[in-house]
């Protein structure tokens, strides 16, 4: 898991980096800017914003990020105790908070709540009686194992992640595809199909004009 740290006090953002970095790959920057950029150049599977940051501030960053339909989950680290900056925080798109001064273990579980809550774990539950490996890429039941392509892997996972709102195929292939090599929407219907074979077309339900949701 690959998480983007947003903090500028140098003192804490060490003790994070040196803490996180024993489970997590943790990239980190002291520039709100610096964020956007590296947030819209790499993947990261949680952000961990401070909300005040000498350049701009974690609310308006993730603001911008989740009007490019970027849901990666937040956890926003703030030492303001007025309410109203929570309140921002959540109708901006965050996902947790944690105020300073904080214990490493509690920023741990909350960690662990959003890998829980968001299917970020190597193991997901798909259905009753499947288990979607998303290192090995395989999906596997009491009686058979498949083996997904990248794609298909990456797809599932994506929709998964997604799961309480509609994905269009134009997110899809702007995930999985680079600009220049980019294909028809046929590639991602193809990708679905296959998924259905495996998993069930109940999982993954075309939303006729909007793309596909996971159920």
């Amino acid at each position: 898991m690959k998480i983007l740290l947003l903090e500028d006090d140098t003192a804490l953002a060490h003790i994070l980096v040196d803490y996180l970095e024993d489970d997590y790959e943790v990239v980190h920057t002291y520039s709100m800017q610096e964020a956007l950029l590296l947030a819209e150049n790499k993947q990261f599977d949680i952000y961990i914003f401070d909300i005040n940051v000498p350049d701009g501030d974690g609310i308006s960053l993730l603001k911008e990020l989740r009007a490019f339909h970027d849901e990666t989950p937040v956890i926003f680290i703030t030492a303001f105790q007025d309410t109203k900056y929570l309140k921002s925080a959540f109708e901006s798109g965050g996902n947790d908070f944690i105020k300073k001064p904080f214990d490493l273990e509690e920023l741990s579980q909350r960690i662990d709540n959003l890998k829980r809550h968001f299917g970020l774990d190597a193991l997901i539950e798909i259905g009753s009686n499947m288990v979607f490996d998303t290192k090995t890429h395989t999906l596997k039941t009491d009686a058979k194992l498949f083996t997904l392509t990248h794609r298909e892997s990456a797809c599932l996972h994506y929709l998964y992640k997604n799961r309480h709102r509609v994905v269009s195929s134009d997110e899809l292939l702007q995930n999985f595809w680079e600009f220049d090599e980019m294909p028809s929407d046929d590639a991602i219907r193809t990708i679905v199909k296959n998924l259905r074979k495996h998993i069930g077309k109940e999982h993954i339900v075309n939303i006729r004009g909007e793309g596909y949701k996971f159920e």
